[in-house]
């Protein structure tokens, strides 16, 4: 189930140190990752420089992509084997796990496709001379993922690197890092040259810092919080390199007296639900138009008074959370709730037969809490929804835009012109209107703005960010 081992250079080198795997459902440990550090990542790096010199930097895009479009299959024929590593792992129901792999698949099918598609251009310039552009690969790239959707952002990350030519280093998360090595062992199998997909799990602190601060790297990819994120764009500046940072959010969303109540409730609850509300993107306020107000509310509430919280494997709709730092986290913020005298308007159930040692948090949405509060500003990153009254559209903007984030948002209205109006004046990556998440949308750029993060991953802006305009001018008389 657990390999104690890092990935680099084609093959599993053994680690000299360990960390414990720990099942977030019963809080027993399932087993060892390898604890890499420096060494590790220097090792892997110069494997990756080793792979772009060689066999990989000769490929052409188009055999890239069918190396890519390989792993796809694998993945998709490994669905269950993934799904269950990940239940394990992260504490997500089946069924999530199972999507989530899917999802994982569906990225490098895109990317593989996608990866001879991607063309510079031709320029008027002077008379005499022909000037074009084309994309090369940045080099190594360097991706460090998080705990929360191991599977989706590897794909997300990793896939349009390898498109684009890229040899990679990944640094999984150290709490869910078995998919990563999973999956590195397919890479194997689909036939990619050595050197070109790495993996070395560890600490942030120790493989993650060495990772964004090696000179050999070419780009960083990071997901994770803002004051992490904050330190990779530091380590990466000292040797001037590009970073793409997808950090935390305080999405709101915005539910007018025109909207359709049940479609909104239902989406919005599943919003913030979803993976125990550790997604960054998660709508964890919702901004309710006041005549509405207590109405909406109750839809939200019977709905979450519905949710069950279970172990993995008994797959209820939601699991538990990652760890019992992020369990003590969240219930600090439920307490500060109760201490500060805001209305518990409603909670989830536990599950019959839940195990004793797991890390589990009710679901639980919070009324009329006021703008500005702890609870409206601050990333809870649990299944916690805090509900907030609003007089009109101008006062849900104001709102609204008023936090350090901008990840996401959403509307939900039957004026498709108030609908277009707040997608322009919400300040955020992106909104959705009528609609929150659209499914996966592999094809959707995004990324944030604020404090949110730079630079976008998904669709084809991803390829772009990790390759390197070059400007070919060829005087010819």
């Amino acid at each position: 189930m657990t390999n104690p081992s890092h990935y680099i250079d084609g093959a599993w080198v053994a680690a000299k140190t360990t960390l414990p795997v720990v099942n977030p459902s019963d809080g027993q440990t399932i087993g060892q990752i390898g604890r890499g550090g420096a060494d590790e990542i220097d090792a892997a790096v110069r494997a990756g420089h080793a792979a772009l010199d060689g066999e990989w930097g000769r490929l052409d895009a188009a055999s890239r992509g069918r190396l890519l479009l390989r792993l796809a299959d694998l993945i998709r024929r490994d669905v269950e084997k993934f799904a269950k590593l990940e239940s394990e792992d992260v504490g997500k129901p089946l069924a999530q796990a199972r999507a989530d792999a899917n999802v994982m698949a569906r990225y490098f099918e895109y990317y593989g496709g996608a990866a001879d598609k991607v063309h510079g251009e031709t320029i008027p310039f002077q008379t005499g001379f022909a000037a074009l552009t084309f994309y090369e690969p940045h080099g190594v790239t360097g991706h460090i993922v998080p705990w929360n959707y191991p599977m989706q952002m590897m794909g997300r990350s990793v896939a349009p690197a390898l498109a684009m030519g890229n040899a990679i280093v990944l640094k999984p998360a150290e709490d869910t890092s078995l998919t990563a090595l999973a999956l590195a062992a397919l890479t194997a199998e689909a036939g990619f040259p050595k050197g070109v997909f790495n993996v070395v799990t560890g600490l942030g602190e120790e493989a993650g810092a060495a990772l964004t601060a090696h000179p050999g790297i070419g780009h960083v990819s990071f997901t994770g919080s803002r004051e992490v994120g904050t330190l990779v764009q530091q380590a990466a500046a000292k040797n001037v390199i590009p970073v793409t940072l997808e950090l935390g959010g305080k999405s709101p969303q915005i539910v007018f007296a025109d909207a359709d109540f049940a479609d909104a409730a239902s989406t919005i609850v599943r919003g913030i639900t979803q993976n125990a509300g550790q997604t960054c993107s998660a709508g964890s306020r919702v901004l309710i138009e006041e005549k509405i107000y207590d109405e909406f509310a109750g839809e939200l509430a019977k709905r979450f008074k519905a949710t069950r919280v279970g172990a993995g494997s008994q797959d209820l709709d939601l699991g538990p959370v990652v760890n019992a730092t992020q369990k003590k986290r969240i219930e600090s913020y439920l307490d500060l709730a109760r201490k500060d005298g805001l209305k518990i308007l409603a909670e989830g159930e536990f599950g019959t037969n839940l195990p004793p040692n797991g890390f589990y948090v009710k679901p639980t949405l919070i009324g009329d809490v006021p703008p500005g509060h702890r609870l409206e500003q601050e990333e809870i990153f649990g299944p916690v929804l805090v509900a907030i009254r609003v007089k009109d559209e101008d006062e849900a903007v104001r709102i609204a835009n008023d936090t350090q984030y901008g990840l996401a948002a959403g509307v939900w209205t039957s004026d498709l012109g108030r609908g277009l109006r707040l997608a322009r004046k919400v300040k955020s990556g992106q909104v959705f209107v009528n609609n929150y998440g659209a499914g996966g949308g592999v094809e959707l750029p995004f990324g944030g703005m604020k404090a949110s993060g730079h630079g976008r991953e998904k669709g084809f802006e991803a390829l772009y960010g990790f390759g390197a305009l070059k400007t070919v001018t060829i005087k010819h008389g």
